[in-house]
């Protein structure tokens, strides 16, 4: 019997901005994850959404579903249950993506059908993932319910010559409407056999990216039954118990020492967190230093047991003009630089460079495995565009 009390793997939701991103996560999961208020009188996402939810097959007509009941009145298999992280499709919003591409071990990349293929989120989300070591991808068309049959065929011709052009030339194509529920099925079913599992080391030192914080009590509650803090975010490697002494790093001064009093899922309590998923940590930090995702960025580990922040990095570049845009001249010094490191958001100085290699001063200090991807964007025509990656040497 599969275990679905935790999440086992992290699916991105990326393109363009109101392709529909928000809408085929409600359909996969039954969640919309569009509650900051501002998102909702805007109608886009601002902030990384969130959902959980289980994947079963049916033993009776075979088909795929997010109910434990198929429509067809059988009964259906759990098959794992999977995390979404649904990221912003707006041009602006484009470092909290990067953020996301982080943590993501498969993707779906969401495609209108009624605009040409592709737009610049597109093509700018699909290079992000794939930077970040995402190889699985499944491509949604979405929205094939307002155009007629010839204008979804030319649509899916269109993202089939870009998806070649970048690279995914074999990757599985669902048409669906999200807002009617269609080919739900067909897409699970791709789903399961095109994102595997990522392989989890358990017994590694813990490593855990948050992406959210938050105070949960509510406004007038009395100290004395005051919730601590708690963390959302996903453990790369080892796990968590309940009870744990854990490390919050990089934070200002000395070193930031909690205890685990709760792990969560979207499922319930658990006693044991490990890889994979979308944990809720709650800690007995002070709730205001959780507060509206102030600890986002930052990084949990048992007490110890993490790297120390760094001040300055050397990164091995890689470019992605080719695929993105032409930048008018390479990195030079003294040039300022926005980086994607993990899950936090950072500006650096160029210092030296030698060929591919850079030299960059950070103005916060953070926390950097050698070998690790960060995501560089520079400042052309009066806004911040991925420019490329570097690993960490």
């Amino acid at each position: 019997m599969v275990d679905t009390k935790q999440a086992v793997v992290n699916i991105g939701l990326i393109g363009h901005v109101d392709h529909g991103k928000t809408s085929i996560t409600k359909m996969l999961s039954g969640k919309w994850t569009d509650t900051h208020s501002e998102e909702i009188k805007r109608g886009i996402s601002i902030r990384l959404g969130f959902a959980d939810t289980v994947f079963y097959k049916c033993n009776k007509c075979g088909a795929y579903t997010s109910e434990e009941k198929c429509k067809c009145g059988g009964k259906a298999t759990a098959l794992r249950r999977v995390s979404f992280v649904d990221a912003p499709g707006h041009e602006t919003l484009m470092a909290t993506m990067l953020s996301g591409a982080t943590i993501m071990d498969g993707a779906l990349l969401i495609i209108a059908a009624n605009e040409e293929c592709p737009q610049p989120r597109t093509k700018e989300h699909l290079m992000a993932v794939k930077m970040s070591g995402v190889k699985n991808v499944v491509v949604v068309q979405n929205k094939v319910d307002l155009v007629t049959k010839e204008k979804a065929l030319e649509n899916y011709n269109q993202i089939k010559t870009f998806l070649e052009s970048v690279g995914y030339k074999d990757v599985p194509i669902i048409p669906v409407s999200a807002n009617m529920g269609l080919n739900k099925s067909e897409l699970i079913q791709a789903i399961e056999e095109t994102i595997e599992t990522p392989k989890h080391d358990d017994k590694a030192n813990l490593y855990m990216c948050i992406v959210r914080s938050f105070d949960i009590n509510k406004p007038g509650n009395d100290i004395e039954n005051l919730i601590g803090g708690v963390l959302g975010g996903t453990i790369l490697k080892g796990q968590i118990k309940v009870g744990d002494e854990i490390e919050i790093s990089p934070m200002d001064g000395e070193k930031l020492i909690t205890k685990v009093v709760s792990l969560r899922t979207d499922k319930g309590e658990l006693e044991v967190a490990k890889s994979g998923g979308l944990i809720a940590v709650g800690t007995e930090l002070d709730p205001a230093m959780s507060y509206n995702d102030s600890m986002k960025g930052k990084v949990v580990g048992h007490v110890g047991k993490l790297p120390n922040p760094v001040s300055q990095i050397e990164l091995d570049v890689t470019s992605l003009e080719r695929e993105l845009m032409k930048f008018d001249k390479p990195i030079f010094i003294n040039e300022p630089l926005v980086l994607t490191i993990g899950t936090s958001t950072n500006l650096g100085i160029a210092s030296a460079i030698t060929k591919n290699k850079v030299k960059i001063n950070l103005k916060l200090k953070s926390i950097i495995e050698k070998g690790q991807n960060i995501a560089i964007s520079r400042n052309f025509q009066n806004g911040w565009h991925l420019y490329g990656y570097g690993r960490s040497i």
